[in-house]
């Protein structure tokens, strides 16, 4: 069957000890289109990623990858969807004792029976793509933070994956770098006729290539539709996080005793 949504979430709630991350959370993500998803750290943006790659099951509610419920899969069944899966990690997270050329081939050799030249042609032509074939020699500790991000990218789409999944993909990037990644997502996306979800707290960076956007907030959705809504919106939770000012009902201080009670009391933290 071919769905529309290529992941659906519904009523999806999970916890961290007495922590709520997600309360009756509903979101989809369209196929062949590049979903943002929103929130201020801390709002389980990451941890919905690892909900979708099945390293985590909710609490209750469902995730569904292609109309199967993820959290029911057996850990073939994972293994499976995970082949159709890209990630680009926040960290890059390359293998330090591998080269530029083997982190890119990783996949290809643990999941394919393809030659070595096979495996290299394949691997060029995703460096190449990156503006890094020049590169495939180096070691990651050789590389720029933007370069270590361009060769992660590269290694989520060697495969050929019908879902990329991006966390943080602008974090710590100077503009030539941020320019350079923004301009690959949404040409590989494209390219690959990829349904990409990139997770993010960089507004104007992410809503200028998303299709659609979600902003969470207190586990669930406070905002949703495409860059011109969530930036024309009026709430006041989604104008403090466009316009990223302190003041606002979003709290800078994480929830804890009175201040002054506990400078002047005896007891430790």
């Amino acid at each position: 069957m071919d769905y529309k949504s290529l992941i659906e979430v519904k009523g999806l709630s999970f916890s961290r000890g007495d922590r709520l991350i997600f309360d009756e959370l509903n979101l989809s993500c369209e196929r062949g289109k590049i979903t943002a998803i929103l929130g201020p750290s801390g709002s389980g943006k990451t941890t919905l990623l690892r909900m979708i790659g099945g390293q985590i099951r909710p609490s209750s509610g469902t995730l569904r990858y292609r109309g199967r419920d993820i959290s029911a899969m057996s850990r073939l069944e994972l293994f499976e969807l995970r082949k159709n899966l890209g990630m680009l990690f926040q960290s890059s997270a390359l293998f330090t004792d591998l080269s530029v050329f083997e982190n890119v081939a990783f996949p290809l050799r643990r999941h394919t029976d393809l030659s070595d030249i096979a495996i290299r042609d394949l691997v060029l032509v995703k460096l190449n793509a990156v503006g890094l074939r020049g590169a495939a020699s180096l070691q990651p500790d050789q590389l720029s933070g933007g370069m270590a991000r361009r060769v992660a990218l590269a290694r989520a789409t060697v495969l050929d994956p019908d879902l990329l999944l991006y966390d943080e993909p602008f974090t710590g990037q100077d503009p030539i770098s941020m320019g350079i990644i923004i301009s690959l997502i949404k040409n590989l996306n494209k390219a690959l006729n990829a349904t990409s979800i990139i997770v993010s707290h960089d507004v104007s960076e992410t809503l200028s290539i998303a299709d659609y956007a979600y902003l969470i907030y207190g586990g669930s959705v406070v905002a949703q539709g495409n860059p011109t809504a969530i930036l024309g919106n009026a709430s006041p939770r989604v104008r403090q996080f466009v316009e990223g000012t302190k003041e606002g009902p979003v709290p800078f201080h994480f929830p804890a005793e009175d201040f002054w009670e506990q400078i002047i009391g005896s007891g430790l933290p």
